[in-house]
C-alpha cells in the first residue's frame, strides 16, 4: 500500500451524485466518492453561484461599508457590498449592480483584487473581489429581503476593525487586507 502522502495529489472520483435540496440560492447534493486508496465515502456538497464583493472608496482614505443583521451569525455586521452573480452576468456588471443595490453608488473605476474559494471542503463557491473608485451616487432599489445601513468609515479604522476581529466576514476581511497591501499599509 502506498504511503498516504503519495496519494495527496490523487483525484477523488465521483461514483454517484443525488440532489438533496434546492432553492434559488443554493443546491445541496450528496455524492459517493472513491478515495485515492479505493475506499468510498459519503460527501455532502453545497453549490452556489459565483459571488462578488466590492470595497468602495469614496476618496483616498474613506470607504463605504454596509451594515445589516445577518441571520446565520445572529448579529448586526459591517461588511462590503456582496452578492451572487446572476446567470450570464459578468463580474463587473454584478459588482456594479451590488454596489448600487446595497450602497447606492456606481463606480467609475473597478480594480480586481482577487478571486478565492469561500470554503475548500463542502462549499462550491468562488468569490471575486473588487476595489471601486470614482463613485457616483445613484438611485437604488434594495432586494426585498435586505434592510441595510450605509456608512462611510476611515479606511484605517476598517483595517483596525479587521485586525481586531470586529469585522469577520471573509469577503470583507480579504478585500480590506488586499487593499491595505496595495496602499502600503
Amino acid at each position: 500500500m502506498p504511503d498516504r502522502r503519495d496519494l495527496a495529489r490523487a483525484a477523488w472520483r465521483t461514483l454517484t451524485s443525488r440532489p438533496i435540496y434546492r432553492n434559488p440560492w443554493i443546491h445541496v447534493r450528496e455524492d459517493i466518492a472513491e478515495l485515492p486508496d479505493g475506499r468510498t465515502t459519503v460527501y455532502g456538497v453545497v453549490e452556489c453561484a459565483p459571488c462578488v464583493g466590492v470595497l468602495p472608496f469614496l476618496g483616498p482614505g474613506t470607504v463605504v461599508l454596509v451594515g445589516q443583521y445577518r441571520y446565520v451569525a445572529r448579529e448586526f455586521l459591517w461588511e462590503i457590498p456582496t452578492g451572487g452573480m446572476h446567470s450570464g452576468e459578468s463580474e463587473e456588471a454584478a459588482v456594479q449592480r451590488e454596489l448600487a443595490e446595497e450602497a447606492g453608488y456606481r463606480a467609475g473605476r473597478l480594480v480586481k483584487l482577487c478571486a478565492f474559494d469561500t470554503s475548500k471542503s463542502i462549499l462550491d463557491e468562488t468569490a471575486h473581489l473588487y476595489l471601486a473608485e470614482d463613485l457616483t451616487a445613484v438611485a437604488h432599489a434594495p432586494d426585498a429581503t435586505e434592510f441595510i445601513e450605509v456608512r462611510a468609515f476611515p479606511f484605517a479604522e476598517v483595517v483596525r476593525m479587521v485586525v481586531a476581529s470586529e469585522i469577520k466576514d471573509s469577503m470583507t476581511v480579504i478585500a480590506v487586507l488586499h487593499a491595505a497591501r496595495r496602499l502600503g499599509m
